[in-house]
């Protein structure tokens, strides 16, 4: 028996509205954490504490600091390493801080937001 009247999907306008809204508070509590998130810096160490790197939130380096004690001209290589480490741990503590504070807007939902 064919029903009458409704609307495609069992959504009523109301819903629908109120879904948009809801959508559209999503996408501007997003963005207000993206652009507080480009604002905080975060900073990573490696060596013992010897080598520190600090990134700000658009994953730009912003601080290199080296103790003099790792700074060994016969050992390049090593002090390569441990620069690299610290920016990886700082670019890695950034993107969970940004997964974080992303999953509290939107709940977990995550597939399709642009972060």
């Amino acid at each position: 028996m064919a029903r009458r009247g409704g609307y495609p999907g069992g959504m009523m306008p109301g819903n629908m509205n109120n879904l948009m809204k809801q959508a559209q508070r999503m996408q501007k509590q997003m963005e207000e954490t993206t652009a507080a998130l480009e604002e905080k810096e975060y900073e990573a160490t490696a060596g013992g504490g010897v080598v520190k790197v600090k990134i700000n939130g658009k994953k730009e380096v912003t601080e290199v600091h080296l103790d003099e004690e790792v700074v060994d001209k016969d050992d390049i290589e090593m002090l390569e390493d441990l620069i690299m480490a610290a920016v990886n741990e700082a670019i890695r503590l950034q993107d969970e801080d940004q997964k974080n504070q992303m999953g509290k807007i939107t709940g977990g939902l995550g597939g399709g937001f642009p972060f």
